[in-house]
């Protein structure tokens, strides 16, 4: 009886200051439904998915392989729901419930609990965040979900999920690039490393740009920082070559012929090329201006 008035109680006082507490009794509840409740059967069709679920990819290899223990063994940990005025929500537990559909299973057994809107999302985030591989952007959409939602600071909310204030940061800041880059990330196509020094660049269309050139090219993070060092700091460009006077030029080529060797004429002065004392007199020669 205890426990039940503990569960009626605000999330704070129920799960504890961390994730960990939480998850513990997430785990408690679903270990030993009779002592909250029991459990009850309940039509899969009925069940509505959490709309606060964090995660929106799922491993069809990972549930196939849960579908077939469930084929084979049976729903072992319950589901946890919520009763409404439309059926039941979710809490926790979309893998089994997905994976007992698969299985072809019609029903399920499920604790029905009273939570809070607020409650049901806490709990679905945090414990994806613990404890499922979400993509880098689904995580950072978490945090940013339950900053916005449940007022947290990003230091409250870095202790709450057990994670660091830079953890938090970074991963928050992912949601500063353009929609189609945030998509290569939760499609693995980028990493978060390659992602990331993107983050600094102010030019939606060059993030994208250099995003899938990194895809394209396969570019290391160190590259990508390069590259975007490079953006943020363009190097000084080379001054502008005068174009050559076309008189001169003229004269250039017919000096040139006539002399039968290389001159350049710039800057006032006349350069002519010879290759030795030889072709120095020959030059001279046709000059006219060696002595008789």
């Amino acid at each position: 009886m205890a426990k039940e008035r503990k569960l009626g109680q605000g999330l704070s006082a129920i799960f504890g200051t961390d994730a960990d507490g939480l998850l513990e009794t997430i785990d408690e509840i679903q270990r030993n439904p009779k002592q909250y409740g029991g459990t009850q059967e309940l039509n899969v069709d009925d069940i509505q998915v959490n709309p606060y679920q964090p995660r929106k990819q799922f491993n069809e290899e990972a549930l196939q392989e849960l579908a077939d223990s469930i084929t084979e063994h049976g729903i072992i940990t319950p589901v946890l729901v919520k009763k409404t005025d439309f059926g039941y929500v979710l809490i926790a537990g979309e893998r089994r419930l997905r994976a007992s559909k698969m299985a072809g299973k019609t029903t399920i057994p499920a604790i029905v609990r009273d939570f809070t809107d607020e409650q049901m999302m806490e709990i679905s985030l945090l414990e994806n965040i613990q404890r499922e591989d979400l993509s880098a952007i689904e995580e950072a959409m978490s945090y940013e979900t339950l900053i916005q939602r449940l007022g947290y600071t990003q230091e409250q909310l870095a202790k709450r999920v057990g994670k660091s204030r830079e953890h938090v940061t970074n991963q928050m800041r992912l949601l500063k690039l353009p929609k189609e880059v945030q998509q290569m990330v939760s499609d693995k196509v980028l990493t978060m490393g390659q992602v990331r020094p993107l983050i600094t660049l102010e030019d939606d269309e060059k993030v994208i740009e250099i995003a899938n050139q990194i895809q394209k090219e396969g570019l290391s993070v160190r590259k990508v920082e390069q590259m975007v060092k490079e953006v943020k700091n363009p190097t000084v460009k080379k001054p502008t070559v005068k174009k050559s006077d076309p008189d001169l030029e003229n004269v250039q080529s017919i000096l040139t012929k006539r002399l039968g060797t290389t001159v350049k004429i710039s800057n006032g002065e006349i350069k002519i090329k010879y290759n030795g004392i030889e072709d120095l007199n020959r030059i001279l020669e046709v000059m006219d201006c060696l002595d008789d």
